[in-house]
This record gives structure tokens, sequence and C-alpha cells, in this order.
């Protein structure tokens, strides 16, 4: 009875040592998924995943933490808010001469901050009670979701990410496996009721059903995940979002509720949040590489993030400088960037010819 009050009593103050380094909440749960690993096998199977191999490559392991890592019983997740203080995601959106910048990629790469966040508080727990662990921040084949909704943070929407009643959605995940037989906290039950705003916001109508994203039609994965050309039936309704969408999540009712961060590393950063198509298409390579370390978007490359910004000069207005801009790479060095920038002069080729 002791140890288990101990327990008890530990797990509490994990909960109040998350808050103080800054954690929006902590939850505890086991190892056990259910009906994890059906949904993972029957969204594989219908090939959702695209391009995302390391999807299938770790298969159901994703979905048992104690074979990840041997000797896990408990999987501590938590949640740290990004949305940043400056950032008007419907003014950017509504200037189709502006980027849209997905609100989680303006400031650093998360991963470092969140796992350092992580380490520290696994740290912390060691001081008092010694335990094996390891941290993950989508880093690793871990159902994060899952573990996040058996833990108690929220419930799986609609569009397939957390959502908190406390906090709406806009936060990054991250968890600590560790062998300490901590008491567990009850999942939330779903609150999204029939509100379906975020299945028919969907610019590429991705999420096929409740519960159910296509990866292939959603414009996170063709604008970061995606290597090649972006298939041209997705280019028009991409709109002007050149790295990422949150469309689904900016509908949602539940983000009223969502919490502005904290963190001064998730403040926007190169004016990213407000920077122009051709500003930001202007951009050399040099210019990239000095300006995108410690971001996200650094990950995908100048290259990709030429043929995304193509395609949204070739949505925005015809004005002299959008077609200068496409124009002064009309015979640039990759053969990626050059059709979509010939997709884009011909969009508006085809705009005025119509007009005329």
């Amino acid at each position: 009875m002791g140890e288990a009050l101990d327990c008890d009593a530990l797990a509490a103050r994990i909960r109040a040592w998350g808050l103080e380094f800054g954690f929006g909440e902590v939850g505890i749960t086991g190892t056990e998924l259910p009906g994890a690993e059906a949904g993972l096998e029957a969204w594989l199977a219908a090939g959702f995943h695209g391009e995302m191999d390391y999807m299938a490559k770790h298969g159901l392991r994703r979905c048992r933490p104690a074979e990840l890592v041997p000797g896990t019983l408990r999987v501590i997740t938590a949640r740290l808010d990004y949305w940043p203080e400056s950032a008007d995601a419907e003014a950017a959106l509504s200037n189709p001469e502006r980027a849209y910048i997905s609100r989680y990629a303006l400031g650093r790469d998360y991963h470092k901050v969140l796992r350092l966040r992580l380490k520290k508080l696994a740290e912390r727990i060691a001081e008092e009670a010694p335990h094996g662990f390891r941290v993950f921040t989508d880093s690793a084949p871990v159902t994060e979701v899952a573990l996040a909704t058996e833990s108690g943070i929220g419930w799986r929407g609609k569009h397939t990410l957390l959502i908190s009643r406390e906090s709406g959605s806009f936060f990054f995940l991250g968890e600590i496996f560790t062998d300490l037989p901590l008491p567990v906290d009850p999942p939330v039950s779903d609150h999204c009721g029939d509100c379906t705003a975020c299945i028919s916001v969907c610019p590429t109508q991705a999420i096929v059903a409740p519960y159910k994203l296509d990866a292939r039609r959603c414009i996170s994965y063709l604008t970061i995940e995606l290597h090649g050309a972006i298939p041209e039936e997705f280019r028009p309704l991409i709109g002007n979002r050149v790295y990422g969408c949150d469309d689904c999540q900016l509908v949602c009712p539940w983000n009223r509720f969502a919490q502005r961060t904290a963190e001064a590393d998730f403040a926007v950063r190169n004016g990213l949040d407000a920077a122009s198509l051709v500003a930001l298409f202007a951009w050399t390579a040099e210019d990239f590489e000095s300006r995108m370390p410690g971001s996200p978007i650094y990950r995908i490359g100048h290259e990709r993030w030429l043929r995304n910004i193509a395609v949204g000069l070739g949505n925005a207005p015809g004005t002299p400088a959008v077609l200068a801009a496409l124009q002064a790479r009309a015979n640039d060095a990759s053969e990626l960037v050059r059709e979509h920038v010939a997709w884009a002069l011909a969009q508006h080729a085809d705009r005025a010819a119509a007009s005329a």
C-alpha cells in the first residue's frame, strides 16, 4: 500500500514539474493502445501514407511501446503549446500575395525544444525515483496521438489531430517512456459531436471520412513530405499555402481555447508570418541556408521551398511583380522548380486569355 501511495504522490509531482518546465499538461498511460493496431493496419493497407515509407517500415511496432523500448511500463505524455503571439493566420490566408506557413513552423524547430524539455523532466523524476527512460518527440515509431488520448490529454478529432478541451489543438506532443509503475490517467471522451467543420473546410478534401486522413491529398504532405512534383490536380487548391496547412484547425470550435505560447523559441522568425510570395521566391540557396537553420522548414531544402512558392505564385494575382518573379526562375537549374514555374506561368496566361 505504501509503495502505491508513493507512486500516487510521485505522479502528482510529475504533473507539477511538467507545468514548471513549461508544458501545458502532463498525463500518464500504460503500454496498451486498444484499437490502435487495427486502425494503423487499415490506414497503411489503403495506401494513405503515400511516400512516407517509414510509416510502413515500422509497422505495428509503432503501437507497442514496450516492444520499442523493452522494460517500459508507463508512458508520460506532455503537450507544449506553440501558437505564436504575432501570427495572424486569417490575414495571411486571405491575402493571395502573401505566403502562408503553418503556425507551428514560424519559429524554431520543435524537435530540439521539446526533446530537451522532456529530458529535463525525466531527469528531475530520476532525482527522486531513479528510473530507466527514453524521450521521444516525433522522432521514433511512436503513435503519439493514441498515447496522448489514453493518457487523458485530449481526444482524436475528426481531422485525426489531438484536441484538448482546455487548449484546442495548436500544441506539440512528446513522450517519456519509463519503467516506473505509476498510476495511469483515464482517457477523456470524444467531444467533436456532430461537427464536421474540419472535413468541410479541407481545401483538397484529404479528410475522406471522420477520423480518416488520406495523406496523399493533404497539403501538409504535398508541401513537406512529397519529394517530387506536386500533382497538378492539387496545385490550384493549395492557394498560397507554401509550407503545411492549418485550415482544419483554424475552423475547429475548440481552438477558441488555444493557448498563446510562452516559449521564446516559437516566436516568429524571418518575418515569415507576413512575408510575400515574391520576396521569398527571390531567396537564393545561400539565403535559405543562412536564414533557415533551426527552422522546421530547413528539412525540405531550397529546391522544394521554391517548388512550393512557385505553386503559390501560380495561384496569386497576375501582377507585374508576380510575373517577373516567375520569369526570373523560368530557367532555374532545378528541373523540379522549372516545371512548377512553367505551370504557374501557364495559369496566368490562361487567366489572361479568359479575361480578354
